[in-house]
């Protein structure tokens, strides 16, 4: 089986249970944190010591501070609606061979409307709708699954709340917060909940003003942004957005968002996106004055291309998620001179593009 159900999201470290006998826990830590990421999941089946202290938070801590972290990029690829489903692939500097790898297939049933996080080298996709071989609605999941990056492997995590697709979620602070979307009847819903991987629960936290679906969430500045989509007090898509502050757990709202977003990303402490009405032109977004600013996509020779953004060195990558021969993707160094911000790479994804993420462990 490629994946099992945990009784807490987070394995603890046994002290007593020494990683290397004969040498001192603090260097056996070490030693195994330096092993190129690719081999991890080789040294996770050596002894359940090793497991556990594999997926701790102390191991990542290793890691970081010998400066053994690497970005490696997953790709959400296929058709969402065929009967082969979707997959993830990976690529990064490590891997030998192919520039892409397969990731072990998600547990469950095939879905859609479902969402994708990323914390602590995990990723986890949260609830949506199950379909049959026929490709019809079955029903709307409250089942969340975490692929450990580290170990290559997935498992089953503590359901949600509520069953919901069509929502927004996203990390802020190591905590996983889900935000509207469609209950089981097609009801709207404006609930909102926090999942801790520490305590593998989720908690029902203060609800949204409005029902709202079809949105995006993010996280800045410690606070959890939800913009586009729609709301029941809205003809058309918003272009308000909601803030929730965490530690007040209360919401507030801003006026000016963006609408119909086909594309979105955090880079650094600033978000990147693309509306539906220009797809030639990124909108950025800074926390710190609630300022929008653009920037050009010199895309030429193409108005068909749609995008799906990908974070990598601190640059922001451009995938198609549309068949286009001939088009490279383009980057967007933020930091570069002006003038000198865009530039293409070789990297693409293997397939139709459905979603990306970066994963540093």
């Amino acid at each position: 089986m490629c994946f099992r159900k945990l009784s807490f999201g987070q394995e603890k470290y046994d002290p007593f249970d020494p990683l290397i006998p004969g040498l001192p826990e603090e260097i056996a830590k070490l030693c195994i944190a330096l092993v190129p990421r690719s081999y991890v999941p080789t040294m996770g089946a050596v002894s359940k010591a090793w497991r556990k202290f594999i997926r701790s938070k102390e191991f990542m801590a290793v890691r970081r501070e010998a400066d053994r972290v690497e970005e490696w990029i997953y790709f959400l690829t296929g058709n969402p609606r065929g009967k082969e489903g979707i997959h993830w692939e990976v690529s990064g500097s490590g891997l030998a061979g192919d520039k892409t790898k397969m990731v072990p297939p998600m547990p469950g049933q095939v879905r859609g409307g479902f969402g994708v996080v990323v914390v602590d080298g995990k990723l986890l996709v949260l609830a949506g709708y199950t379909l049959d071989e026929e490709m019809n609605c079955l029903a709307v999941s409250d089942e969340v699954y975490e692929y450990d990056s580290l170990l290559n492997r997935w498992s089953i995590l503590a359901k949600m709340n509520e069953a919901r697709y069509d929502f927004a979620c996203a990390e802020v602070d190591g905590l996983i917060y889900a935000v509207g979307g469609f209950g089981p009847d097609g009801d709207s819903l404006s609930s909102t909940e926090v999942y801790d991987p520490a305590t593998n629960q989720w908690t029902l936290v203060q609800s949204l003003r409005r029902p709202r679906w079809g949105c995006f969430a993010c996280g800045l500045s410690g606070n959890l942004y939800v913009m586009g989509g729609r709301s029941s007090l809205t003809i058309g898509n918003s272009r308000s957005v909601d803030i929730y502050a965490p530690d007040q757990d209360s919401w507030r709202e801003m006026k000016n968002g963006c609408v119909m977003v086909t594309a979105h990303a955090v880079l650094g402490s600033r978000l990147f996106c693309v509306e539906w009405k220009n797809q030639r032109r990124l909108a950025i977004f800074d926390p710190v004055d609630d300022s929008w600013h653009e920037a050009l996509i010199p895309l030429n020779g193409s108005s068909t291309v749609s995008f799906c953004f990908g974070i990598l060195e601190g640059k922001l990558f451009l995938f198609s998620s549309e068949e286009e021969p001939g088009y490279r993707t383009l980057v967007y160094d933020p930091n570069a001179p002006t003038g000198s911000e865009w530039m293409t790479s070789a990297i693409t994804p293997p397939g139709i593009c459905l979603n990306c993420v970066t994963i540093e462990a």
